[in-house]
């Protein structure tokens, strides 16, 4: 099962499951429009193969078909997703020609504000909305969960942490804590588990960039600016799905640009090296 199915790199995974005659996936999605759009869009996943559910709704497993029991894994690829605060916004716009005028940068962008889109802050998507999952996981029997959550989760004061809260610090933010909070809680669950931890991610072909792996936001500190491609991202899930199984491993995981003279490894040779290496994040 692929949760979050409806988002930009859940379709990726989706796709490339649906592709991938080993798998018969299914993709749990929030809404009906996000169903049709996978139905009909060039996924072109079956109607059979699509369920809706809201995993931030009190009756989230009340709203699950029967029938789910034989799930192998469950690839979580929900998370909570931020907007740009339409009156922050214009009032940024606003004073951009005073700003010229004064020498300053046009907009602030630190200055802007944000929301969550369906009210869906950090604590209920990527806290209670996970655990929700975790515990739908054990019902149903599943073995093994790859859980994508984020690079600089080991730092409270990182940047992301501020989006959606006011000037006074208040408001729903601290997106990192609440991932690094539910990761505890699938590390204690008893699941098998392959949290990934990936850096920035941006659009492109999957496939040219070399990947690189390590633990505890070590690469962060030394790369902060490094990210990986969303399909990239989608093609370690998969390969996590068969390399991952039966172990309890959590690690973060950038991309970057293949050195003249050298090939890439694929996906697979390279998580598998890393696995090798028994590392993996430390919780305590």
């Amino acid at each position: 099962m692929v949760t979050g199915a409806g988002g930009q790199t859940g379709r990726l995974v989706l796709k490339k499951l649906e592709d991938d005659s080993r798998y018969e996936p299914k993709a749990l999605v929030r809404t009906e429009d996000s169903a049709k759009r996978l139905v009909q869009g060039h996924i072109n996943v079956p109607l059979e193969h699509v369920i809706i559910s809201d995993i931030t709704s009190p009756t989230f497993e009340e709203d699950l078909p029967s029938g789910l029991e034989g799930l192998e894994a469950m690839i979580i690829c929900t998370s909570a997703v931020p907007r740009i605060s339409q009156r922050s916004l214009l009032k940024a716009v606003l004073l951009a020609p005073w700003n010229v005028i004064r020498r300053k940068k046009p907009i602030d962008f630190s200055r802007l504000q944000f929301k969550w889109k369906h009210k869906g802050s950090p604590e209920i998507v990527d806290y209670y909305g996970q655990i929700k999952q975790f515990n739908l996981a054990k019902k149903l029997g599943v073995k093994h969960v790859v859980l994508i959550s984020s690079m600089g989760v080991t730092d409270r004061h990182h940047f992301l942490n501020n989006v959606g809260k006011k000037k006074d610090g208040s408001g729903d933010g601290d997106i990192l804590v609440w991932k690094r909070k539910a990761e505890r809680c699938l590390v204690e669950s008893g699941l098998d588990y392959t949290i990934l931890h990936p850096g920035g991610l941006v659009d492109g072909p999957g496939g040219v960039q070399e990947l690189e792996f390590d633990v505890d936001d070590k690469m962060f500190a030394s790369h902060p600016q490094m990210g990986i491609r969303r399909e990239d991202l989608a093609d370690l899930c998969v390969s996590a799905l068969e390399l991952g199984k039966g172990k309890k491993v959590s690690f973060d995981c950038i991309a970057h640009v293949v050195e003249d003279g050298q090939i890439r490894r694929n996906t697979d040779l390279t998580l598998q090296s890393f696995l090798e290496e028994a590392k993996t994040a430390n919780y305590r």
